[in-house]
């Protein structure tokens, strides 16, 4: 089989059609969905980039193999599933981000450094905007625009001054993807190559910069558009962080604050938002498209997720940070091929990212690595296992992921059965503050109780923070340390 593999940037679950959303244009990723297996409960394992990628291209936690942070570099020894594929002769192809080193321009780096990652094909853009001072000449899409006489230029709208017009759709990244990733599988095809190809857009990554015609179809309805799920003094029982960043998102004062923000601003941001989800799903339907024109699709397993979401205003906050919301957590999931999977239907069953590239090695015949900490749901995804359930727990952690938040510094863990949702947030010796936060998802409106120190929760408390010990305790290494002489 040939394996494309789209994961978005910082979009949370409940902005595709096919899972509830009204508002969105999301025909083709619906679609998609009606010809395959949409997850209701997958989660990431942490609510940061470079966490959330190096955990699910090697089917490990975060903290084994190696970017516990953004701007931290994965362990040179780790082994991805792409290099996995190459070595059973695929031919393996990215584009967009992949963001599993550290690549800030501070580093004076020339590209993101790589290690053994099974990428033939290499279309490197960690993110589009070329920031003043860059480095990188080895940005495929910032040589793209060069290539045809432009600047990427993305002026902030007069109506909104938290909202951009991005580039037009034809010079946009996210449609470079694409075409990058069409233009390395005509190639495989061309050449008779077993493929598999990993497209990273940056979008809906903020700044919050569609396309202008993407973003027009919402604004005649703009006061019609929900406000963000938060209800003042509700960070009050919460962390502090929570509360710093209702101030200023990442802990900047000033930056994407809640309380300076209209109502109009509020709605403006997440019409943005929902417009850079149209343009994916677009794109997403010339790939699709492709595949079919060229006789590829019955033979191709698409799966679309996230690494991660994004506040949009929920509980006071925008962007991410230490905090395991189901907006920041919760990811959509749907994993598509005719004839081998079912199609149109809906799973329950708790999957962590961690468990992508375990379910890629049995799809694809390969070997089960030992250093594997997620597990496998093939049989669970093609209907040969009935029972719909994976796992009884998922796991996220937030290890000073963001390195904004420095007094006090961030450190949290959550665990969550599927109905309770525990996060434990660890703190220095002296060092005050809340201790955790407890929520049940069937309270409504969601996760804006704390019940963390409510009595009534006491023995649920307990149950997930001994399940928490556990599930901490099963993110140590499974590969030995070294190799023994007996």
């Amino acid at each position: 089989m040939n394996i494309l593999w789209i994961c978005t940037d910082q979009q949370r679950f409940d902005t595709l059609g096919c899972y509830g959303n009204p508002w969105v244009k999301t025909p083709n990723l619906d679609r998609l969905a009606s010809e395959g297996v949409l997850f209701e409960r997958a989660y990431s394992q942490s609510p940061v980039c470079a966490p959330s990628r190096g955990c699910f291209l090697t089917g490990r936690y975060p903290r084994t193999c190696g970017p516990r942070q953004n701007g931290q570099d994965i362990d040179e020894r780790e082994r991805l599933f792409p290099a996995m594929l190459a070595d059973h002769g695929y031919y393996c192809g990215l584009s967009g981000k992949l963001h599993l080193s550290a690549c800030h321009d501070s580093t004076g780096r020339l590209t993101e450094p790589r290690i053994r990652d099974g990428y033939h094909f290499f279309s490197w853009s960690h993110h589009p905007q070329p920031h003043a001072g860059t480095n990188w000449p080895t940005n495929a899409y910032n040589q793209f625009l060069i290539d045809h006489g432009l600047d990427y230029v993305t002026p902030d709208r007069k109506d909104c001054r938290y909202v951009q017009t991005g580039m037009p759709e034809e010079f946009h990244q996210t449609t470079w993807c694409v075409d990058e990733a069409i233009r390395f599988m005509e190639g495989a095809r061309v050449f008779g190559k077993s493929w598999m190809f990993s497209l990273n857009c940056f979008d809906p990554h903020h700044p919050f910069d569609p396309p202008a015609e993407y973003l027009e179809r919402y604004l005649d309805r703009l006061d019609q558009i929900p406000l963000p799920d938060y209800e003042e003094g509700e960070l009050e029982t919460k962390p502090v962080f929570q509360r710093k960043d209702h101030e200023g998102a990442y802990d900047t004062p000033g930056y994407l604050a809640y309380d300076e923000m209209t109502d109009r601003d509020h709605r403006m941001i997440t019409a943005a938002y929902w417009a850079m989800i149209d343009l994916i799903d677009h794109q997403v339907g010339r790939l699709l498209d492709y595949l079919e024109e060229t006789g590829q699709r019955e033979n191709t397993l698409i799966l679309f997720h996230s690494d991660h979401g994004e506040n949009l205003g929920d509980h006071g906050m925008y962007l991410k940070g230490p905090y395991f919301y189901e907006n920041n957590i919760h990811v959509p999931l749907i994993i598509s091929m005719p004839g081998t999977i079912p199609e149109g239907e809906r799973r329950r069953a708790l999957v962590e990212l961690a468990d992508l590239a375990p379910t890629l090695c049995e799809a694809a015949g390969l070997p089960a690595y030992e250093g594997f900490q997620g597990k496998s749901f093939w049989k669970l995804l093609t209907g040969e296992k009935q029972e719909d359930f994976h796992r009884d727990s998922i796991y996220s952690e937030y290890y000073n992921s963001n390195i904004n938040h420095r007094n006090p510094l961030a450190f949290a863990t959550c665990v969550c059965d599927g109905r309770y949702k525990l996060v434990k947030v660890h703190k220095r010796p002296g060092e005050e503050g809340c201790e955790g936060e407890l929520y049940d998802l069937e309270e409504k409106p969601l996760e804006r109780v704390n019940h963390y120190e409510d009595r009534n929760f006491t023995e649920v408390k307990m149950r997930l923070l001994e399940l928490m010990c556990d599930r901490m305790a099963q993110t140590c290494d499974p590969l030995p340390v070294r190799k023994a002489s007996w």
